[in-house]
């Protein structure tokens, strides 16, 4: 695909998901503190969950987190299962991740320390979340892992960085359920009031979440 048709295909399509697809609804809200504090992390293409692993082993709903010992917090990201692992990327990956529905992947790491603005651009929101908002959130997310019969999830490959892996995942990544697609499903799952619809970019999905932030 010529590089210049890339904008207005991706604002296109934008577009018919945002008219054409129906958002699930938002968790209901209990009215309580928001005592629980997420983060959402974006790269500038990427975008990611991050969870404080105190919180996280409360609930006993991700029993991944063994896998990472002495972790602080845990990041987790969503995508194609060839496309994303791969250290390097080429155009056939790309447009296959991008125009055919390919099965996912989840990337789960475990940090020392959350994740910080950086001068790389790397742009990071805290996102306050009631107790129901936030057992939401990990019930949900844990229910992204591929389990056969059940079983915990198994690594499937080393991850991206130190401390990360990779885990088979459901759901089908495109051009219409990206990563920034999911992110958005989870914080909604998590009762922000923000849709998926037509989320594909990760710059997209930080400007919904910022706008759907209560104001303090």
């Amino acid at each position: 695909m010529r590089r210049w048709l890339i904008g207005p295909a991706l604002a296109l399509c934008a577009l018919w998901l945002a008219t054409c697809e129906t958002a699930p609804p938002i968790a209901p809200d209990d009215g309580g503190p928001r005592t629980h504090v997420i983060q959402v992390a974006s790269n500038g293409w990427h975008t990611a969950i991050v969870v404080p692993a105190p919180g996280l082993a409360d609930t006993g709903l991700l029993p991944e987190a063994e896998d990472f010992p002495g972790a602080a917090f845990f990041e987790f990201g969503w995508g194609d299962r060839v496309y994303y692992p791969a250290k390097e990327k080429t155009i056939g990956m790309t447009l296959s991740a991008a125009l055919v529905p390919t099965p996912a992947v989840m990337h789960m790491a475990g940090l020392a320390a959350a994740p910080r603005v950086s001068n790389t651009g790397r742009e990071v929101v805290a996102v306050p979340l009631t107790e129901a908002g936030f057992l939401n959130l990990i019930e949900t997310l844990a229910a992204e892992f591929e389990r056969p019969a059940g079983r915990r999830a198994e690594s499937v490959s080393r991850g991206l960085y130190p401390g990360s892996r990779f885990y088979n995942a459901r759901g089908e990544f495109h051009l219409f359920n990206t990563c920034n697609t999911w992110t958005a499903r989870m914080l909604r799952a998590a009762g922000v009031a923000i849709s998926p619809s037509g989320v594909v970019t990760a710059d997209g999905l930080m400007a919904r979440l910022r706008t759907a932030l209560p104001v303090e």
